[in-house]
């Protein structure tokens, strides 16, 4: 019975060094527990607390128990720093894999955007004449099957009277949407943004 005493107390001592609030709490003064009342006070047929046990004994396995207690105290917060220093190298991990997961996406992004210059840079001179020489009618149904950007990109490259023309043969809303791109691409305000 005094040994599963003992242990309990090491083991509340023990998780409170152990606990990650322990710098902020101090440990509680651990005294002997007095096992007698003062004389005056004592039933004079009164049982003993412990069978088996005197009252001297009790006190020395309470000093042991203390002692014990205080001696696994260190060795407590060495083992909380070891966790806490084990958890950060797998926090530290984690961190450098997210890392390289972003330089992998970063690279991957920028060999696109490389791509689609490369792409918007052959649209150059030979598509924009041939759309120049083009009636709007036919240039503005070619257009619209495109996806924005491509569109977008041949409207801005050529002459804005030659990209009207095209823009009032095509339908509205088509027209609208294909507007908006190439305000977006020069960086001007649309629709809901300020000036």
């Amino acid at each position: 019975m005094a040994s599963r005493a003992i242990l309990s107390l090491c083991f509340a001592t023990a998780a409170f060094a152990a606990s990650p609030s322990r710098a902020e709490v101090p440990l509680p003064e651990v005294r002997p527990v007095e096992l007698t009342a003062p004389a005056d006070e004592q039933p004079a047929e009164a049982p003993p607390a412990h069978p088996g046990y005197t009252a001297i004994e009790l006190r020395a396995m309470s000093e042991e128990a203390r002692q014990y207690c205080v001696n696994i105290n260190d060795d407590a917060a060495d083992a909380r720093f070891a966790w806490q220093t084990a958890t950060l190298q797998n926090l530290k991990l984690q961190l450098e894999e997210s890392v390289a997961a972003l330089e992998t996406k970063r690279a991957e992004y920028e060999e696109w955007l490389a791509r689609r210059e490369k792409f918007l840079s052959q649209a150059k001179e030979e598509v924009v004449a041939i759309y120049s020489r083009m009636r709007p009618d036919a240039a503005a149904i070619q257009l619209a099957a495109m996806d924005d950007e491509t569109a977008a990109a041949v409207l801005a490259k050529l002459k804005a009277r030659n990209s009207s023309a095209i823009l009032n043969e095509m339908d509205p809303a088509r027209a609208a949407q294909l507007t908006n791109t190439l305000a977006g691409a020069s960086g001007l305000p649309t629709k809901g943004e300020n000036l």
